[in-house]
């Protein structure tokens, strides 16, 4: 087993789910802020 190799890939798939987490956190933000500018009148009671 090379472990310098295993390292390496490591900080790749780190890098990976970073990405990952940083893209479903936009998504999230922008649910949130497209239901707040789009909530109906009806609800604001």
């Amino acid at each position: 087993m090379n472990i310098p190799l295993f390292l390496d890939s490591l900080k790749i798939m780190g890098l990976g789910m970073l990405g990952i987490f940083l893209v479903t956190a936009v998504i999230i933000g922008c649910m949130v802020l497209l239901t707040r500018v789009f909530r109906d009148k009806s609800e604001e009671k």
